[in-house]
C-alpha cells in the first residue's frame, strides 16, 4: 500500500484532503483513481489506511478508514546534535539519519565550522532539510518525520533541555571507544540519548572541555579517522543497535565487549 503525507489538521476536518507534491503526484504522475486505497501518515506516529473520495483543485480528498499504530519506530529517542558541514554533507546526513530513526537533528555552528551562512540562508537550509527529511521518512516507511530544530550555536546546544538519560560527544582523540556497560553505567533506563558531532575540523579542546561541565561523556568510534558525515551515521547506527530496535534479535550483552 502506497504511503502519503497528510497534515495532521487534515484529519480533524470534516473533509480531510492530500494537498501539495503528495497531492501532484497522486494525480499526475501515479495517476491513482477515486475508490483506491492508500495510506496516509501524519509525521506524529501514527498511520491511516485510507479511501480516494475526490480530486478538487489539485487536492486529494480521502475517507479515513482506520487508524494504527505502525510499529516502526525505534523506542529510542535519539536526538542529534550536528556542527554545520559543507551543505550536500548535511543534505545527505538528513536523508541518512532519517532513515537511521533519529527523532530530531540539532544543527549548530561550533568553533572550526566552515559554513557560516546568513539568516536568509539558514532559513532556506532548514525548508530544505524539513522536506528532506519528508521525502527519507516515506521512502523507509517511518511514519514520523525527523525534527529539524533551528540552526543554533555550541553554547545553546549545551545549555538545551536537561533531561536525557545520557549525552555523548563523539571526538576523534577519545580512545574510549563505545561499549554498552560504559555508556549505561549508573543509568537504569536508556530511553532519551543526545549524540553530538563536530564538523570536518573537529571540535576545539575546549568545546570538549566545555560539553563535560555540562554532563557529557566523550566516546570514540574507532582506530580510524573517519570522515565527519561517516562518523555521524555509524555511531547513530551503533546507538540503535545498543539501545534502540536495530539489534532485536542479536545478544547484544555477549556479542559486544
Amino acid at each position: 500500500m502506497r504511503l502519503f503525507f497528510i497534515e495532521e489538521t487534515e484529519l480533524s476536518g470534516m473533509n480531510p484532503a492530500i494537498r501539495g507534491a503528495d497531492a501532484r503526484h497522486i494525480i499526475n504522475v501515479l495517476r491513482l483513481k477515486p475508490g483506491e486505497v492508500i495510506g496516509l501518515f501524519d509525521g506524529t506516529g501514527r498511520q491511516y489506511k485510507a479511501r480516494i473520495y475526490a480530486f478538487s483543485s489539485g487536492m486529494v480528498e480521502v475517507s479515513v478508514l482506520e487508524s494504527f499504530e505502525s510499529g516502526i519506530e525505534s523506542p529510542l529517542e535519539l536526538v542529534v546534535a550536528q556542527s554545520l558541514l559543507k551543505e550536500k554533507k548535511m543534505d545527505g546526513l538528513v536523508r541518512q539519519l532519517t532513515e537511521l530513526g533519529v527523532s530530531k537533528w540539532m544543527p549548530f555552528i561550533s568553533e572550526r565550522s566552515v559554513p557560516r551562512p546568513d539568516g536568509k540562508r539558514i532559513i532556506a537550509r532548514t525548508e530544505r532539510w524539513e522536506k528532506i527529511a519528508k521525502e527519507a521518512a516515506k521512502q523507509c516507511r517511518r511514519v514520523k518525520i525527523t525534527r529539524i530544530d533551528k540552526m543554533t550555536s555550541f553554547d545553546e546546544v549545551l545549555a538545551s533541555e536537561k533531561d536525557y538519560d545520557l549525552k555523548v560527544v563523539f571526538w576523534e582523540n577519545e580512545k574510549n571507544l563505545l561499549d554498552k556497560k560504559s555508556l549505561a553505567a549508573g543509568c537504569a533506563n536508556l530511553n532519551r540519548i543526545l549524540v553530538m558531532f563536530g564538523p570536518e575540523g573537529g571540535f576545539a579542546v575546549s568545546e570538549i572541555e566545555k560539553a563535560k561541565e555540562n554532563g557529557f561523556i566523550t566516546a570514540g568510534i574507532g582506530p580510524r579517522i573517519l570522515k565527519a558525515e561517516t562518523a555521524t551515521v555509524c555511531a547513530c547506527a551503533f546507538m540503535q543497535f545498543l539501545f534502540g530496535d536495530m539489534g532485536k534479535n542479536l545478544d547484544k550483552d555477549e556479542g559486544l565487549k
